[in-house]
């Protein structure tokens, strides 16, 4: 049997595979992080935030206890592509677990079978459902290596293989990690956060107990902490990414998209705002069931007004405008009618001027996919657009889906101090700098669990401002309002731009999803 007990003292100190009366020993001496990692009795854990702490192998040696520990077990380690896998776990149990401590390694199936009939199992799940493939399978420990190229649904997945029927056992679950990656938000939530991340279902059932950060650096691992070239190395970097593989920063991390956003320049609170109820304002949806629907309104003040903290001094759009999206409204499961309704309940205006205490809203953009899916006889936009009309709100107009041209608008307003959010906005908050930058796509940003109010801010923003900075011809819905109306007098005024806000209302036509009939050549 190979040696092991509990706590640091189950880890035997020795190079060699031999112990007394013939045991089996595993050549493993923990760091001091990795031991408190080993020790961690947390139902989840994760291991690291920086480069260069020995995540991975702690990470493999976990797996290899467990699965001693309880004849008859099985381990899991997995990573999200092949290449990584064999590039790291697999590397490492080639390299630093001597034959004779297993019965059998199948190189085909990368399956570990141990001398007491337990197993180990490499695995990787390059693709969402490629987790699927352990449906039906039980794994007293999951251990997943870089847990932020993983998404929220194949981590809740496979907490549902986490399960043992061995008296005395107790299925847990390990990640080891950098900032960064498609799962950095859902992974800070967690762990570091230590609140439901916000695309969970159920966020009722996040017990923060069950969850232990174990964070290590470079200088926690003995062998690269004096390793003057590889620290100078990573020194050398860009400061973002400086600042998470050197320091495990998860405020910031490599193919962060909005590395421009700072709370301290972005956010302000509401209080702050000296409201004017002839200010523009607008809300924009992205409809969801399944995934949250999330709804953000907008107003458009004087540059300054909406805080205009340090904005670039070559911004002359920042002179004459900016945008402060200062309300949002994020659900689950909140039928079309039901979700126009909530909107609706919650553009309450402060303002006396405000026509029965409600907001003036002159748009709703709501995402395009909306006015092609029906739930019953209507489309989702025409039954929100039914609600919205008798209560004297504006019918929804298709939001520009552009994604690439608008998150690059989004980008250039933060950083010319044309866009900030009230502190009320938690999940957009949350949400923005946890967005990376597509591999396949550069300019586009990652699809990833709760993107929702990114994608819904997005649209408020690229369908109001789109052509100013797309280099689009088109003026800003407030600039062709405003041309329109040109009478001296109110009354003709306000009937003036009632009528233009229903022209460009109307002047915005669903996009049709149906492919044109050809006829066929040859």
């Amino acid at each position: 049997m190979i040696t092991l007990s509990t706590g640091f003292e189950r880890w035997v100190e020795r190079t060699d595979t031999r112990g007394s009366d013939n045991e089996l020993v595993l050549p493993y001496t923990p760091f001091p992080k990795q031991q408190e990692f080993h020790a961690s009795a947390a139902k989840y854990r994760l291991f690291g935030g920086a480069a260069g702490p020995g995540k991975s192998k702690a990470l493999l040696m976990e797996a290899i206890l467990q699965a001693n520990e309880f004849a008859g077990a099985n381990t899991l380690l997995l990573r999200r592509t092949f290449p990584e896998l064999e590039q790291s776990l697999l590397l490492y149990f080639r390299r630093d677990v001597p034959r004779e401590l297993y019965l059998a390694f199948n190189e085909n199936k990368h399956v570990v079978t141990w001398r007491n009939g337990s197993t180990t199992r490499f695995g990787y799940c390059q693709r969402e459902n490629d987790v699927y493939q352990y449906q039906g399978a039980e794994f007293l420990f999951i251990g997943i290596d870089e847990l932020t190229l993983f998404t929220l649904r194949q981590w809740q997945f496979l907490t549902s293989r986490n399960r043992c029927p061995i008296a005395g056992a107790f299925p847990c679950m390990a990640g080891a990690t950098n900032p960064g990656n498609i799962g950095h938000a859902w992974v800070k939530s967690l762990w570091i956060d230590k609140q439901p991340a916000s695309a969970m279902e159920n966020p009722g059932e996040y017990d923060p107990g069950d969850y232990e950060f174990i964070p290590a650096r470079v200088s926690d691992n003995p062998i690269y902490a004096s390793d003057e070239s590889y620290l100078k190395a990573l020194r050398a970097l860009p400061s973002h990414l400086r600042r998470a593989f050197l320091d495990g920063d998860w405020e910031v991390f490599a193919g962060q998209y909005f590395d421009r956003f700072y709370l301290a320049r972005h956010v302000l609170r509401a209080e702050e705002i000296g409201w004017k109820p002839w200010w523009p304002r607008w809300i924009s949806v992205d409809w969801g069931f399944e995934h949250p629907a999330a709804a953000y309104w907008h107003a458009q003040v004087p540059a300054g007004v909406g805080g205009d903290r340090g904005s670039a001094p070559d911004a002359q759009d920042a002179k004459s405008r900016q945008v402060v999206t200062y309300r949002e409204f994020v659900t689950r499961h909140t039928a079309p009618r039901d979700l126009a309704r909530e909107i609706i309940a919650r553009s309450v205006s402060s303002s006396s001027e405000s026509n029965n205490g409600r907001e003036k809203i002159d748009a709703i953009y709501l995402s395009p996919d909306a006015f092609a899916r029906r739930t019953d006889e209507a489309s989702i936009a025409e039954q929100m657009g039914y609600v919205f009309a008798a209560a004297g709100f504006p019918r929804p107009a298709p939001a520009d889906d552009d994604r690439v041209a608008g998150w690059m608008l989004m980008y250039q307003m933060l950083d010319a101090g044309e866009w900030v959010l009230t502190e009320n906005c938690i999940e957009l908050i949350r949400t923005l700098p946890s967005l990376v930058r597509d591999t396949a796509r550069i300019e586009d940003v990652a699809k990833m669990d709760g993107d929702d109010p990114a994608d819904a801010a997005r649209y408020g923003l690229k369908s109001r401002y789109g052509g100013r900075h797309a280099g689009q011809g088109r003026p800003p819905l407030d600039e062709r309002l405003a041309a329109r109306v040109l009478s001296s007098d109110p009354t003709v005024r306000a009937i003036q731009a009632r009528k233009a806000v229903i022209d460009e209302t109307r002047g915005a036509r669903p996009i049709s999803f149906l492919r044109r009939w050809r006829p066929k050549i040859g």
